[in-house]
């Protein structure tokens, strides 16, 4: 019986599997495999993978033949998976020696659906601990009661699919496979998903992924259009949380979430190519008009004023044809 499986998409990073493939073999365990997912790469991934394969214990390799994007990696790897508990890696992450046993003793010991874990981000040479926004730790609990408030950073915001440790029950349940082709913020209906519908998670204080940031090649540093598969992703969030049974508590930190991501890359919108910058400008004022309009209403007046002032400019645009996600 395979007790871990490991999904690591990969995408055109040769300067940094070799990172990722070493930390990997520091974490080998007879018991554990590794899924390789390249996604279509042009450079030379492919080859690094494909040696990989014959020299990293416990490596199945996978090669798409199309680029479908880090979610359809992803689930191509959940697919492949057959261990009792599965977690995530990046191609371009990497490991403390040992971290993987640490993270499945803390689920076993917990008996819980999923466990978040405690991140480092590194920039350059810059490192800073991001910790999950959950302050009780090492207790089990169910998952709704993470999602609020509405007005505070909280487990759904911190939504990095490796972060964690999954039980395979929610594969079983639909739970763990993301929206297939969102190229950005797919981890953001998922977390949600898990949130409103598993049925225990836990928070520990773990730290063991290192997160690059600022890797050239990411798409939170490419503005072309695939960015604004933000915009799908949240209508999702928002269509289902709008099904759910509480839906009047938690549609408000759905809708506050989805403004402050649309008030963000309005912030930043220099970074976009021209085309794309008109683009996401009348796809986030469609969306803004696809809100409901009293939940939107109360969102706008808790928010501080340059980003209320930002999405109401926004909202009253004239709507633009073929605007709409």
């Amino acid at each position: 019986m395979v007790k871990l499986s490991v999904i690591v998409p990969f995408y055109n990073v040769q300067q940094y599997a070799p990172d990722t493939l070493k930390s990997l073999r520091a974490n080998a365990r007879e018991d554990f495999e590794f899924i390789l997912v390249d996604d279509c790469s042009r450079d030379e991934t492919p080859d690094i993978l494909a040696r990989a394969e014959r020299e990293l214990p416990g490596a199945v390799y996978v090669r798409h033949e199309q680029n479908g994007g880090l979610a359809t990696a992803r689930n191509t790897g959940i697919d492949k998976a057959r261990g009792e508990y599965l977690t995530f890696l990046d191609g371009d992450d990497w490991l403390a020696p040992g971290y993987y046993p640490q993270l499945v003793s803390a689920i076993e010991e917990l008996g819980c659906d999923f466990v978040r874990t405690d991140h480092v981000q590194c920039t350059a040479r810059a490192r800073s601990v991001h910790r999950v926004p959950n302050g009780r730790r090492g207790v089990v609990m169910d998952p709704r009661d993470a999602i609020l408030p509405a007005d505070r950073s909280t487990s759904v915001d911190y939504a990095y699919a490796w972060a964690g440790v999954y039980h395979r029950r929610l594969v079983e349940r639909g739970l763990l496979h993301f929206t297939h082709g969102l190229r950005t913020a797919e981890d953001r209906p998922w977390i949600w998903k898990l949130h409103r519908e598993a049925e225990s998670f836990a928070t520990v204080g773990l730290l063991g992924v290192f997160y690059r940031r600022g890797v050239a090649s990411s798409l939170t540093q490419i503005g072309d259009v695939r960015q604004l598969d933000f915009i799908r992703a949240f209508d999702q969030v928002i269509a289902e949380t709008a099904q759910d049974r509480d839906a009047d508590k938690l549609l408000p930190k759905a809708v506050r979430t989805y403004c402050a991501i649309i008030s963000h890359h309005l912030g930043s919108i220099e970074r976009f190519e021209p085309a794309v910058a008109r683009k996401l400008k009348s796809m986030s004022a469609v969306a803004l008009r696809r809100m409901p309009q009293d939940v939107l209403d109360e969102a706008l007046d808790s928010m501080d004023i340059q980003r209320a002032s930002r999405l109401r400019r926004l909202r009253r645009r004239p709507a633009a044809t073929g605007a709409a996600a």
